[in-house]
């Protein structure tokens, strides 16, 4: 089974670039036609947040029609510059969507390398930058993850459940993060975390589960370890990833968007 992971695609109204700057509803285009160009097509694709930049209705409706050439199942989970109500409303006609509540699911696939759960989980605290797993989100986990401890299980969340060392990107980062440590450290059938929100590719262990966050389509947040260095983006390659699961791990890719000389024989 191959996963597509696409995430912080921060689609905007037609008219208007994503600060100021970017053309994220061109370069997600972009992103789609790299998908569909793979030579084995991905079996479904998984967005982990921020897909719209201001949370309204018609940037939703916008990414809708932008993703729709994937012709791929989708599941998304919301990110911060997300809104819940008109995420709700734009994924409405998706079976794994919640009609109230948190936007969280589980999402079973029989492949053929056996079953698999996806867990979507709802970081959104409405009206701010940084993501939250409080009780009640942390109590769904627990038991949606003890009800099947047998069947290998991907955990998806917008905020990453660790510290980049990139100090603003930590500082709207994920309250309840250490809670959500132990629960992944009781359930070994977890074998894989996603998140956004960083727009790069970093990769650590949460609860003694590989945990990675994914480059985004559109702009990255530049590398600064500095302190006190402010967020900020680059227009470093964009990217996607690509998450391949054997029966018992994953295998992840990270797939680069654009045209690029080569394949040339060794």
């Amino acid at each position: 089974m191959l996963i597509a992971q696409i995430s912080d695609t921060h689609v905007t109204r037609a008219g208007v670039l994503a600060s100021g700057i970017v053309d994220t509803a061109a370069m997600l285009a972009d992103c789609v036609a790299a998908v569909r160009a793979l030579s084995t097509p991905p079996d479904l694709a998984l967005l982990t947040g921020d897909l719209v930049d201001a949370g309204a209705p018609e940037e939703y409706a916008r990414l809708r029609a932008l993703l729709a050439p994937l012709g791929l199942p989708l599941l998304a989970i919301p990110g911060n510059h997300d809104a819940r109500e008109p995420f709700r409303d734009a994924f409405g006609d998706q079976p794994w969507m919640p009609r109230e509540g948190f936007l969280q699911f589980v999402h079973e696939v029989d492949s053929s390398h056996g079953p698999l759960r996806i867990l979507g989980l709802d970081t959104l605290v409405a009206g701010e930058s940084r993501g939250e797993l409080c009780e009640t989100r942390l109590d769904w986990l627990e038991h949606a993850l003890a009800a099947a401890p047998d069947t290998a299980a991907l955990i998806a969340l917008h905020h990453p459940p660790f510290l980049t060392g990139l100090r603003e990107m930590d500082e709207i980062g994920l309250s309840g993060r250490d809670a959500f440590a132990d629960i992944v450290a009781r359930h070994s059938q977890v074998k894989l975390i996603l998140c956004g929100h960083l727009h790069r590719n970093i990769q650590t262990t949460v609860g003694g589960c590989r945990t990675a966050t994914c480059p985004s389509p559109a702009h990255q947040i530049a590398l600064d370890f500095r302190p006190g260095s402010p967020a900020r983006f680059c227009m470093e390659p964009p990217g996607f990833m690509l998450h391949r699961w054997t029966g018992e791990a994953f295998v992840s890719h990270t797939a680069v968007v654009g045209d690029y000389p080569g394949p040339f024989a060794f």
